[in-house]
């Protein structure tokens, strides 16, 4: 009997694709599409399309087809952390914390549910067993450009048995559509969609004061020295990095480099101030946890459009085993600093860093305090 596989169906080409070559792999595939945000009608619209394109794919391919609600479970754990953190000043990663807690979170419990073990998605990332490691590893996909290896590190060590990601082995997006349009799905032209979900074409400052706490007011725009240069229009607008629409004049370019929520101020500095050679990140997991990190060379990215750097971890502050060796938590709170040989431009609070070793295998990774 064919072994069950739950796919996360969004309705799109890659998951479409998924399908067929789980099919061809000899799975009974279960396609599942989630129902996840719903704020006004053209919201509840483009999910109905969503569901329908789904469930079209489906029929074409004379799999099962199924729907689960998991609006709630996206506001609480995904909506609301995303407004939390830009409340506090922050620059969150939205995907991130979805993967986490919903498609490699309530999606996993879903298939327990339903007595499946494997579930799989349209990420472009690859799974093998790792000699090195002893275990199954999450490596970076073959095409550098569609990695979404980034958004994938809270994914818990004992889960990647499980996970199947069919287009580990294809490089481009026009590969997926030309498979797509060989098995005459409509979808095979759909375009791909945005990559925050939950935020329309009016932007985040719009859906942060309409759907948060947020109501933006004025404040001053200091240089780190404390001069005040003019007034920001709310925080909330500004990210580090950010040169375009200050609206403030000085004798050179000015960049955000840092903000302060209890002042109310943004501040700015040249290019130079974007520049650090270290960071301090939380909430760690390691999918790969026996391994001696400290003082090692591993590979980061700090956003996801990063290029890899080359960094140590020089502190990590948990309690030293008897035998004087640092214990890796596979899980924890723990709070490790990192140090670049090189240093990076616009390093951002609330966005993630993601570690790698020399190969490409996935190590683990956290947020950016």
């Amino acid at each position: 009997m064919a072994k069950k596989v739950l796919l996360g169906m969004s309705g799109g080409v890659d998951s479409s694709v998924s399908a067929i070559l789980l099919k061809k792999q000899g799975y009974q595939v279960i396609g599942a599409t989630m129902r996840l945000w719903e704020n006004n009608n053209l919201e509840k619209e483009k999910n109905d399309k969503s569901i329908q394109d789904a469930k079209k794919v489906c029929e074409k391919l004379g799999i099962e087809h199924k729907v689960f609600d998991l609006r709630e479970e996206f506001k609480k754990d995904v909506v609301k952390n995303f407004l939390e953190q830009y409340e506090n000043g922050k620059t969150p990663n939205p995907c991130v914390e979805c993967n986490k807690s919903i498609k490699f979170g309530a999606f996993f419990e879903i298939a327990k549910k339903l007595g499946i073990s494997k579930v799989a998605t349209g990420h472009y990332a690859k799974i093998e067993y790792s000699n090195k490691y002893n275990q199954k590893v999450i490596l970076r996909a073959n095409e550098q450009k569609k990695d979404q290896t980034y958004f994938l590190y809270y994914i818990p060590r004992e889960k990647i048995e499980n996970i199947i990601f069919p287009l580990q082995d294809y490089n481009t997006k026009e590969e997926i559509r030309k498979i797509a349009s060989e098995n005459n799905l409509e979808v095979a032209t759909k375009k791909d969609s945005q990559e925050i979900c939950f935020i329309d074409e009016q932007g985040y400052q719009q859906f942060l004061t309409k759907c948060g706490k947020i109501k933006p007011r004025k404040g001053k725009i200091i240089l780190k020295d404390g001069t005040a240069l003019g007034e920001h229009m709310g925080y909330v607008n500004y990210t580090i990095g950010q040169r375009k629409g200050l609206k403030i004049s000085y004798k050179e370019p000015l960049y955000v480099i840092g903000l302060d929520p209890k002042k109310n101020e943004v501040i700015v500095g040249n290019e130079k101030d974007l520049y650090k050679d270290f960071l301090f990140a939380k909430d760690i997991n390691w999918q790969v946890p026996k391994m001696q990190y400290e003082g090692k060379i591993l590979y980061a990215k700090v956003r996801y459009r990063a290029n890899i750097a080359k960094c140590k971890i020089e502190k990590i502050e948990i309690e030293k085993a008897e035998n004087g060796k640092v214990e890796i938590k596979e899980i924890g709170n723990e709070k490790i600093k990192i140090k670049f040989e090189e240093p990076q431009r616009a390093i951002t609070p609330g966005q993630s860093i993601v570690f790698y070793d020399e190969e490409g295998v996935l190590l683990g990774g956290g947020i950016i305090e």
